[in-house]
């Protein structure tokens, strides 16, 4: 199978069921994004590959895991409305988001201050991350009610969690933080 289709070459691209849109519809804005964060993330992750650290092997399945629902919450946005979704988000992939939030803020120091993005690599790659994660959620919510709500509600705890993993990260491998001087 050849990679180039030369069907976009008029500015369309399908979605999944073939129906063909826009390459700036709201649809492949969203689904396009969430890819853009998924890669950022497979960035920091690749940092990670570099150093160790204890519970390096934890964070990589997590990471793995979670690279796997943002590739399934993308499948839920580049499907049309009324049609059926191969893969879906589900409770526990949220739950998964928030057990990790907590077991990892607990090992943080309180925040007393805005923290910069920095400190490692890794760090900083999920940091952007965690922005681009951001704006695929202003995608999803664009596109309205033919949008699953745990597809938001993800979007949503993923930032979350790429914030706290960005200093967890950065904790373990012995870096401090950037903080904003006031």
């Amino acid at each position: 199978m050849k990679i180039y289709t030369k069907t976009g070459d008029k500015g369309t691209t399908s979605l999944v069921y073939g129906q063909r849109v826009s390459k700036n519809d709201l649809r492949v804005e969203a689904y396009g994004t969430c890819d853009e964060a998924n890669s950022m993330i497979g960035l920091a992750v690749s940092h990670l590959h570099m150093v160790s650290f204890e519970g390096k092997v934890e964070v990589g399945d997590i990471f793995k895991k979670i690279q796997t629902t943002l590739f399934h919450v993308g499948a839920e946005l580049a499907t049309p409305a009324g049609k059926e979704v191969k893969w879906k988000v589900s409770e526990e992939d949220i739950t998964l988001l928030e057990q990790t939030i907590d077991k990892w803020d607990e090992k943080l120091p309180a925040l007393t201050n805005f923290v910069l993005p920095g400190g490692s690599q890794a760090g900083s790659a999920l940091h952007v991350a965690r922005t681009i994660v951001r704006r695929a959620e202003r995608r999803a919510v664009a596109i309205g009610e033919d949008v699953n709500p745990l597809v938001n509600s993800y979007l949503n705890r993923l930032s979350d969690f790429l914030f706290v993993a960005a200093r967890y990260v950065n904790l373990q491998l012995g870096l401090s933080e950037p903080t904003l001087h006031q």
